[in-house]
């Protein structure tokens, strides 16, 4: 979009924004969490993403300061959007996942990207548009790897609690 302005935000495991020359959404703000270690950004428009330390990822604006997408290449997010709130695409190295109004997670592996949703609904598809898409309900995920078929799934109780312990949950 020609009025979208780009903002890198490189969240490595040191989190170094200002040393990296890094940009963060003026409508944003950044809080280092313990417990285990996090950091949640919280932005207008009601848009919360808790990341784990290793995760690198881009916010792409729009002309309102509102993320509009979010670029995600490495790490695990958890993103809270409130009904009506900004809701950004998330772009992985696998998949684009879709939203209006939810809470859900993305976790990159070298092959694959794992969505899962804990409230509403989320459409996935994979990141070069073949294969169609599925949405995903409370409780369901999908693993996006290239040249599988999308396989939406009830996920077990040792996997969920294993993702969202990173967010102390």
């Amino acid at each position: 979009m020609i009025f979208a302005r780009t903002i890198i935000v490189l969240l490595l495991l040191a989190f170094q924004v200002a040393q990296a020359g890094a940009q963060m959404p003026d409508n944003c703000a950044l809080t280092a969490v313990s417990d285990p270690d996090r950091y949640v950004l919280s932005c207008a428009g009601n848009l919360v993403i808790e990341m784990d330390a290793a995760t690198k990822m881009g916010i792409v604006t729009n002309r309102d300061g509102h993320a509009e997408r979010v670029t995600l290449t490495q790490g695990t997010i958890l993103i809270d959007v409130e009904p009506g709130g900004a809701a950004p695409q998330i772009r992985t190295p696998h998949a684009i996942a879709a939203v209006r109004g939810t809470v859900y997670a993305l976790d990159i592996q070298s092959e694959s990207t794992a969505v899962f949703v804990l409230r509403g609904v989320v459409n996935v598809r994979h990141l070069r548009g073949s294969g169609g898409s599925v949405d995903l309900g409370a409780g369901q995920g999908v693993d996006v790897a290239p040249g599988q078929a999308l396989e939406v799934k009830t996920w077990g109780d040792s996997r969920v609690r294993e993702l969202l312990s990173r967010f102390g949950r």
